[in-house]
């Protein structure tokens, strides 16, 4: 029974009425709070989206970041800057899935004024000496760029500038990620701490990726992907064992650190709009650095053994008569399949390979025994009696060759889109490996040319076009 204040015959509120259970073994007792259906729709609600439009469309991310692991984070995220939708896997015949593309957040990347990321001019002439089928660079953006800044808009904005700053704060009280990845104590310098930053918007997520982390000996000092790589210990454990540690063929430590990023900005985003109980939908802070994720690589091996297996026997590249190939196997029942497979059936019962602890015992030998009988026969005709036994195993492709499997056609890896701003028309990129049954992605747009979106910007902002004319004029934009 209620009363005219809402409250129950024992005085208190039935939005918050209590159980009490006494435990039978001591006194202390547990309270329940149970709060009735109708509590929950008066509570503050997150915005609720279309279920066929993209997963963060409405979301406004702020790319400070420069080179690999704070850009791509960002392009993840990223996916209006030329609107369009790819419909969803239920438009679709189940043999055509859907096309790879971003999340549809809002990205505007942030660069310096006559000169952007570094990374826009990096390697051009070097890709095109290289494979000048493969890779077409244009005069204005290198490959490195067009990889990880596809749908973005750009906005030149000298940091160095007081206007600059302002202009840059108005944009942060209307976003809701901002992505950074100065040398620590660089955004308090500039007045852009997160504390400030947190003052003019308290729901925003505060993204900061660095070398080593915001605390510690080393916090301050510059950070990249190699040298993230060595003192991790990951190099030691890449290579042959009789030469020099080496680097991986790409930024491993980058990319993954740019993963990490974007991990930590969904669980934030989520606990701001939906995982809050009391509906507070504040922002908070997420760190990632390259030493920390380089380090999450680097837990399960101690040796430098290049491909050569740790826990399993075999489970390596082989060279055949024509090129190399992989083979693994990780159980008795694969080593006999394979052993049937290249005739070397005796094997099986040989003492020194009967069980896969022995086959680790023994991997030289049997990796000589192996590897004789590969070299024997091309490697398509290897492949096609392994594939038969159904033993997992593969070509080493060159780039070339792996954009041109049928599985990379199949599952649509590959987009051909127009750069119009460059000299190079149509640019490949490598979609997203992630498909959604429900939500759409959006489509990959180029990366936009250096301050292309600039004055549509300062306009959002209430700047009429004399205001931007003059800020142009004074090295601001």
């Amino acid at each position: 029974m209620v009363n005219s204040e809402g409250l129950g015959m024992n005085g208190r509120s039935n939005s918050d009425r209590m159980l009490r259970y006494s435990s039978p073994r001591n006194s202390s007792r547990l309270i329940l709070r149970i709060r009735p259906r109708w509590y929950h729709n008066t509570q503050p609600q997150p915005n609720r989206r279309h279920p066929h439009e993209p997963p963060l469309k409405g979301i406004k991310v702020l790319d400070l970041s420069r080179i690999l692991a704070g850009p791509s984070a960002a392009q993840l995220l990223g996916g209006s800057n030329h609107y369009k939708i790819i419909p969803t896997q239920l438009h679709h015949r189940e043999d055509s899935p859907q096309k790879p593309g971003d999340l549809g957040a809002e990205v505007i990347k942030i660069e310096q004024p006559d000169r952007g990321d570094d990374t826009r001019w990096l390697h051009t002439q070097y890709e095109q000496k290289q494979d000048p089928q493969l890779f077409k660079p244009s005069s204005k953006l290198s490959n490195y760029f067009i990889s990880c800044n596809r749908n973005k808009k750009s906005f030149t904005l000298n940091l160095k500038k007081p206007d600059g700053i302002q202009i840059l704060k108005k944009l942060i009280g209307r976003s809701d990620v901002l992505i950074e990845n100065f040398i620590v104590g660089k955004m308090e310098e500039l007045g852009l701490g997160y504390e400030t930053l947190r003052s003019i918007n308290p729901k925003l997520i505060y993204s900061s990726i660095s070398g080593y982390g915001t605390s510690g000996p080393m916090a301050k000092a510059a950070g990249y992907d190699v040298i993230a790589a060595a003192q991790s210990g990951f190099m030691s454990i890449t290579g042959e064992p009789d030469r020099p540690p080496m680097k991986t063929g790409v930024a491993v430590c980058d990319i993954i650190t740019g993963l990490h990023a974007t991990i930590g900005i969904l669980a934030s985003l989520y606990a701001r709009d939906v995982g809050s109980p009391d509906g507070g939908q504040l922002g908070q802070k997420v760190e990632t650095s390259l030493f920390e994720s380089a380090l999450s690589l680097s837990f399960n091996n101690k040796l430098r053994l290049t491909t050569l297996p740790r826990h399993t026997v075999p489970y390596q590249a082989f060279e055949a008569q024509d090129g190399y190939m992989i083979i693994g196997t990780t159980n008795n029942r694969q080593f006999e399949k394979l052993c049937a497979a290249l005739e070397l059936d005796n094997l099986v019962s040989d003492s020194r390979f009967g069980t896969n602890a022995k086959r680790v015992d023994n991997r030289f030998e049997l990796i000589e025994i192996l590897s004789e009988r590969l070299r024997r026969r091309p490697v398509a005709e290897w492949l096609e009696k392994l594939s038969k036994s159904g033993l997992p195993c593969s070509r080493v492709n060159s780039i070339r060759e792996a954009f041109a499997e049928p599985q990379t056609k199949a599952r649509q890896m590959i987009q051909e889109i127009d750069c119009n701003h460059s000299n190079s028309g149509k640019i490949r990129l490598t979609g997203t490996p992630i498909k959604l049954s429900q939500s759409p992605l959006v489509i990959p747009s180029a990366p936009a040319a250096l301050g292309e979106h600039s004055k549509e910007i300062l306009t959002e902002l209430g700047y009429t076009d004399d205001q931007v004319q003059q800020l142009a004029k004074d090295s601001v934009i």
